[in-house]
């Protein structure tokens, strides 16, 4: 009888690391917040456990990543050359809509080798903050809100009830941060640490949530007295 544990390792390429996951950006009042857990898998092993997968493609478009860590880390190099090169092109910075286009076009051109999917965030004087999501196979959706990775199946019902146009910066992190910490309680391939990055017109802050700073879900019934 065969006692091996149900992974269908062929499902990966030889050696891959597969970044199942959470992502999330949020569209709020004055600019983007964008959010990830930071576990990293290989099957049942988790590889990393503080994995940051909130990526800066141009100065103020930043990305979240899930699926294969080599594809993704692949798409988002990619992507920074190409907005570099749009600039120097162009003579003026790319926009966030520019980003996510060029993103989704190489996600589509590359389906059938490619296991990305990609939340593209930022802001831009164009068009103040917005949030694109790519999802596997490369169509692209903008959006208030977008939510990604396997972790994300949990939490569409959280997501619906809470989520409110034009939030605070504040209000989008609490908000944020508790999705996050669902989906890390429910999907065994989320997990570690929840990662953040706001960004608006006038700068780009970092926020790092561990231990006793990430909600807890439920609560463990009180010893018998």
């Amino acid at each position: 009888m065969d006692h091996s544990l149900g992974i269908d390792w062929k499902a990966l390429k030889k050696g891959e690391v597969s970044m199942g996951t959470t992502i999330a950006a949020v569209k709020y009042d004055g600019g983007v917040l964008l959010a990830a857990d930071s576990r990293t898998t290989t099957g049942a092993y988790i590889a990393n456990r503080v994995t940051d997968k909130l990526t800066q493609i141009y100065d103020n478009i930043w990305c979240c990543r899930s699926g294969s860590a080599a594809d993704t880390q692949a798409v988002a190099d990619i992507l920074h050359y190409y907005l570099q090169m749009y600039e120097a092109q162009n003579g003026a910075p790319p926009t966030v809509r520019v980003a996510a286009n060029l993103a989704a076009e190489m996600c589509y051109s590359n389906k059938d080798n490619l296991s990305a999917g990609l939340i593209v965030a930022g802001w831009d004087a164009k068009s103040g903050g917005e949030v694109y999501s790519i999802p596997l196979g490369g169509s692209i959706h903008k959006q208030d809100i977008a939510i990604g990775g396997s972790g994300s199946t949990y939490i569409y019902g959280y997501v619906d009830t809470n989520f409110r146009k034009d939030m605070t910066r504040e209000e989008a992190i609490d908000f944020l941060k508790h999705a996050i910490a669902l989906a890390m309680e429910r999907d065994g391939s989320s997990g570690g640490v929840i990662r953040m990055a706001a960004i608006d017109g006038k700068s780009i802050d970092r926020y790092f949530f561990a231990d006793a700073d990430i909600p807890a879900a439920w609560n463990a019934p009180a010893s018998a007295t």
